[in-house]
């Protein structure tokens, strides 16, 4: 897969477990500017919260139900998407379980790229409903899936205490 409405050096490809170790710590560096403010810094890069992390995308990559893709930037992993059918639902749904972009690409398209090719796997597999659960704190990522015609879930409305936010993405047979 190329992508270039974000630029010639932007690539979504699968990840391969080559990719471990850079998707672990990319991940790490966006929840850690996510939290920041919401955690205390010292909690945010630990060598327990780097190994599990990396544990996380071990098993994704290795887990034959979950597709992960990697965009690259001129060769480096720059964002990081896993998806996988829902868990108890319909097998027409798919639920997007990751989508991370280097704060350095933020804004860039990285994080775009990845949701069209998520979108375009899934018509592809004829999954009609899209659901993901985003931290309600979480604003700035709230607004991207917003922007990319993500809503919220009124099936699944948060409890009064809730730290995630389930959201809902209909997929228009046919569309890509």
């Amino acid at each position: 897969m190329r992508n270039t409405a974000s630029g010639p050096d932007l690539t979504v490809r699968a990840a391969a477990t080559a990719d471990l170790d850079a998707l672990a710590a990319l991940h790490s560096r966006a929840r850690a500017q996510y939290f920041r403010g919401r955690l205390p810094d010292t909690m945010l890069d630990t060598p327990a919260e780097r190994a599990r992390w990396r544990e996380t995308w071990e098993q994704a990559l290795t887990c034959p139900a979950t597709a992960v893709l990697c965009a690259d930037r001129s060769g480096a992993p720059v964002g990081v998407a896993a998806y996988r059918p829902g868990t108890g639902a319909p097998v027409t749904d798919v639920e997007l379980s990751q989508l991370h972009v280097d704060p350095a690409y933020w804004r860039s398209g990285v994080g775009s790229a990845l949701h069209d090719a998520c979108v375009a796997a899934w018509h592809e597999a004829g999954h009609t409903t899209a659901r993901l659960q985003v931290y309600w704190h979480n604003r700035r990522a709230r607004d991207f899936y917003a922007r990319h015609g993500w809503r919220p879930d009124e099936v699944r409305r948060p409890a009064p205490d809730a730290t995630h936010l389930s959201l809902l993405l209909t997929l228009t047979p046919g569309a890509r």
